[in-house]
Parts: structure tokens; sequence; C-alpha cells
């Protein structure tokens, strides 16, 4: 199981994976807004669709309300995740 760190920007416009800013945090952008936990639900989406895994495998585990979240992907080492991710975010 992995665990990252990302930093979301909602209603940037559209789902985005922008890469690794500072301290190694991953920034995400969603069109939706941070209302009734769409935002959460559009990063899980977002990930798991990166990851090539099941949006279950995918849970915000801290920062809910907030925009720094910790997420858990289950079945995914963090090496394969990394990779993964730095992947997405390339143009």
């Amino acid at each position: 199981m992995a665990k990252i760190t990302v930093r979301v920007t909602p209603r940037g416009g559209r789902d985005a994976i922008d890469g690794y800013g500072a301290g190694g945090v991953l920034r995400v952008r969603v069109a939706a807004a941070p209302a009734d936990g769409k935002a959460n639900d559009a990063v899980t989406r977002l990930l798991a669709k990166a990851l090539g895994v099941p949006p279950t495998r995918v849970a915000v585990v801290a920062g809910a309300a907030s925009r720094v979240k910790v997420i858990e992907i289950e079945g995914l080492s963090e090496a394969a995740v990394q990779t993964a991710l730095v992947r997405a975010a390339l143009p």
C-alpha cells in the first residue's frame, strides 16, 4: 500500500496532474467544486485512472476538507505509484 501527499486545486478548469512541487507534493487540479466531497471524488478518479487501478483502491485518508491531502493507493508499491504519476504529468 502506497501513500502520497497531494495538493489539490479545485475548480482548476480541467482534471490534470501537474507534477511534483516543493517537498515532493503532487500537484493536481480538478474541475469539480470542493462542495459535498465532489473534488475529493474527482481526485480519486483521476489518480485511479493515471495509475491503472479501480477507483475503489484509491482513498483520501487525511485532509478531506483541506487542499493538502494524504491519498492511499491499495495494491501498488510507492515506486510504481511515483513512476506512473511522473509519466501522467508529462505533456
